[in-house]
């Protein structure tokens, strides 16, 4: 459903109930509110009958299966967890996050999430999630390194037969500027460092390639070119530019990332600077690195 037909929902709903529904609801306290919606989702699903479910276990893309075997899924995710730095840590997130994680710190519509009755949202990005972990752990750290392996479920529909859910690897990293982009720089060497060799072990004869694009942040260019294209120099997996990206920005600040197979025709990670971790401890200072790869679409890419 996009944006003009969820809005011609809204108004067909409004316009069927009683005369100040709307402002009554507004009113209700957080804990009200989630009793009435419980009780609601217990009614109708007090009249589920079996067959219903088996069709909407057909028809609903947001519980369909997905397709990939998971044997070989969990093998490949194994050996991306040994691949990383010991300073790397290891988070399980939970399945729920809070209402807001993404759309309270990116420009990023609440309308693609699965939002719960309980002030919470399905997890739709992991890197937003490991972005409060990470702003919590930066209390007591000089800075913070963290991964997560996880199905993430997003509610706008990607069309054909692309599943709702899919499984992301991600990282984040956090720490306090250095001044001049020698923070980001290091970040961005730890990160695509660590993609070019999941890439190298993987995908080393489907043409991988990492892929950077500067906005309009000078000391960030200018360590692009310095510190971070050095570091990456050689290789099997080149790192190519890609000044002509747009998507993006205002999600990401200073530089963006991509992640490719076939010489850049088939996306299977993304990522770049954020402010979240400055938002999110309230410090203008701090300095976030994200960056994810879907899984799935590296295991069906190399089993074919």
């Amino acid at each position: 459903m996009d944006g003009d037909e969820l809005a011609d929902a809204e108004r067909r709903v409004w316009a069927a109930m009683p005369a100040g529904t709307r402002s009554a609801l507004a009113g209700l306290s957080g804990a009200d509110l989630r009793s009435l919606l419980l009780t609601v989702a217990r009614d109708r699903a007090s009249t589920a009958r079996p067959s219903e479910v088996v069709r909407r276990w057909r028809e609903d893309r947001f519980v369909r299966p997905a397709g990939t075997d998971p044997r070989v899924l969990a093998r490949v995710e194994a050996r991306m967890w040994e691949l990383l730095p010991t300073d790397v840590v290891g988070v399980e997130l939970s399945p729920v996050v809070p209402v807001g994680t993404c759309s309270a710190v990116a420009p990023v519509s609440q309308n693609r999430v699965v939002t719960t009755m309980r002030a919470s949202e399905v997890l739709s990005d992991p890197t937003n999630a490991l972005a409060i972990e990470a702003a919590v752990r930066r209390r007591r750290q000089s800075e913070v390194h963290l991964a997560a392996a996880h199905r993430v479920l997003r509610a706008q529909d990607f069309g054909g037969a692309a599943s709702a859910h899919f499984r992301l690897f991600a990282l984040v990293s956090t720490a306090r500027a250095t001044g001049s982009g020698g923070t980001e720089a290091r970040l961005l060497v730890r990160h695509l460092s660590y993609w070019r060799s999941v890439l190298a072990e993987f995908a080393g004869t489907a043409a991988p390639q990492l892929h950077v694009t500067p906005f309009d942040d000078r000391p960030v260019r200018e360590r692009l070119a310095d510190t971070v294209r050095p570091a990456l120099a050689g290789g099997a997996v080149p790192l190519v530019d890609e000044p002509e990206r747009t998507r993006g920005r205002g999600y990401y600040t200073g530089c963006a990332l991509r992640i490719s197979l076939l010489d850049g025709d088939l996306e299977i990670g993304d990522g770049g600077l954020t402010d979240w971790t400055a938002q999110l401890t309230g410090d203008a200072k701090e300095r976030c690195l994200v960056s994810c790869l879907a899984t799935e679409r590296l295991v069906d890419s190399i089993s074919h």
